[in-house]
């Protein structure tokens, strides 16, 4: 029994302290200019590990084809016949300055995505990253352009594409795209609500007052440190349990030391928003979208099923967060990332299914975000770390079935080739966060405030959403 109690003791220290520490975050944004009226939602999906954005937009027209073949050679041996240009899903008859000319396609394993494209819902923005100015192969190599900090590194360029800075950063442009819309008056009943992640998230969703919200990809809000201990217990136990729940819940607990205060305030409302959160899901209508049973899936799912009870939450605006890992294929690429782009096929399709079951698909936004793309050049069994990489966008406010950005060639040393095919970005991750805050209803002064880099470049000739 003492072993217990130590063990709920401990867990409910831990917790309160991080909780205390996550809640004492100033506000910053003062002008309440941010367009709140409606709903909206962005929803980023983060590909942990680097998808090679070389396999996910392949040329398709026969020079650029035969040309990606020869550098590709070894690889393509092991792909087989998935990555015989017969194979490939064309997304002919798009054109335009972007491709030069040439042509693109989808692989085989994203026939849901071809789709969506083709009837104007998904969109294709090549070659983002991050970028402090305009970089190009001679300023790269010449030294004289400012370079994003420790290119290359995971844990740094997923920090730098969340929040601009390496690893350890604090606020990421999503917390602060909350924090903005806060200001506004926006989720003022429920402001816990506004963002939301389905696993362990970087800075990504955190502001100065936004604090991301956790929810399970099993529906329920649970206190996992307390409830864990219910089961199975019955008399004493069971009764010592419920009554350190109701100590933490009592709004008018009070002593004489701050720290216990701060402590009882966090957990009370802890619970409260748990409490609210389950509530709502319990009683909000179902979903009748199937979702395929992959990691995810599964988390595309919650998102959709938290936005079909948006009323229940008093939520007008809401910054989703999902990841998916496993993109790191320095080795054994053609075993890994076919399934991989296969399960992004299948769940970015049932969450647009599931946008437009609700009637929503005009309001909620879905892009995805990744360490970095992927050499051109392969190692034999893989790729290497990139920089630039090509993302998708999806959605009914997505001005869809067009290419956005730039597609370098499939060749070596062309003007955005920092080496090995390792693509120096065209659009900074500001450029492109700034477009998804303009139709989340951010003004420009907001964006500004938000992405202070982004004045060094232009906006994109057409906004893709």
């Amino acid at each position: 029994m003492l072993t217990s109690r130590r063990h709920v003791i401990k867990s409910l220290g831990a917790a309160a302290l991080a909780s205390t520490a996550l809640t004492a975050i100033p506000r910053t944004f003062t002008a309440h200019a941010a367009d709140t009226t409606g709903y909206k939602a962005l929803v980023c999906v983060f590909f942990f590990g680097g998808l090679d954005c070389h396999d996910l937009i392949l040329p398709y027209d026969q020079p650029s084809y035969d040309q990606y073949a020869q550098l590709r050679a070894s690889l393509l041996a092991q792909q087989g016949a998935t990555r015989a240009r017969t194979s490939l899903s064309s997304l002919s008859p798009v054109t335009g300055s972007v491709l030069q000319g040439r042509q693109v396609a989808l692989p085989p394993e994203m026939p849901l995505l071809e789709s969506l494209f083709r009837g104007g819902k998904a969109a294709i923005v090549g070659n983002v990253g991050p970028l402090i100015e305009p970089t190009t192969r001679a300023s790269f190599e010449g030294g004289a352009v400012r370079l994003p900090p420790r290119l290359f590194s995971h844990n740094d360029q997923q920090a730098v594409w969340q929040a601009n800075q390496p690893e350890g950063a604090q606020y990421g442009w999503g917390g602060l795209f909350a924090d903005a819309v806060l200001a506004s008056g926006a989720n003022a009943s429920l402001p816990q609500f506004t963002t939301i992640t389905t696993e362990d998230v970087g800075p990504f969703l955190t502001g100065r007052r936004a604090v991301p919200y956790r929810v399970s990809t099993a529906g329920a809000a649970r206190v996992d440190f307390l409830e864990d201990y219910y089961d199975g217990l019955s008399g004493e136990r069971a009764e010592l349990l419920e009554a350190v729940r109701n100590q933490l819940a009592a709004e008018s607990y009070r002593r004489d030391h701050l720290l216990e205060r701060d402590m009882a305030t966090a957990f009370s409302g802890g619970l409260a928003t748990n409490e609210a959160y389950d509530s709502a899901r319990q009683q909000g209508a179902s979903l009748p979208t199937s979702f395929p049973a992959t990691p995810l899936g599964a988390q595309l799912r919650a998102v959709a099923e938290t936005i079909s009870v948006r009323d229940r939450l008093f939520a007008s605006r809401q910054i989703f967060f999902v990841g998916l890992g496993g993109f790191d294929t320095h080795d054994g690429q053609a075993r890994a990332l076919p399934a991989l782009l296969s399960q992004i096929d299948g769940a970015l399709s049932a969450f647009q299914t599931a946008m437009e079951a609700l009637g929503l698909d005009r309001d909620v936004t879905l892009f995805t975000a990744s360490d970095f793309g992927r050499t051109l050049a392969v190692n034999g069994d893989g790729t290497d770390h990139g920089w630039g990489g090509h993302q998708i966008v999806l959605g009914g406010a997505v001005k869809g079935g067009e290419i956005y950005g730039a597609l370098p060639p499939p060749v070596l040393g062309h003007d955005a080739d920092s080496g090995g095919g390792r693509l120096i970005p065209f659009v900074a991750v500001d450029t492109y966060a700034a477009e998804l805050g303009r139709w989340f209803g951010l003004s420009e002064s907001e964006l500004s405030a938000v992405l202070p880099g982004l004045g060094n470049f232009d906006s994109l000739p057409t906004s893709f959403v």
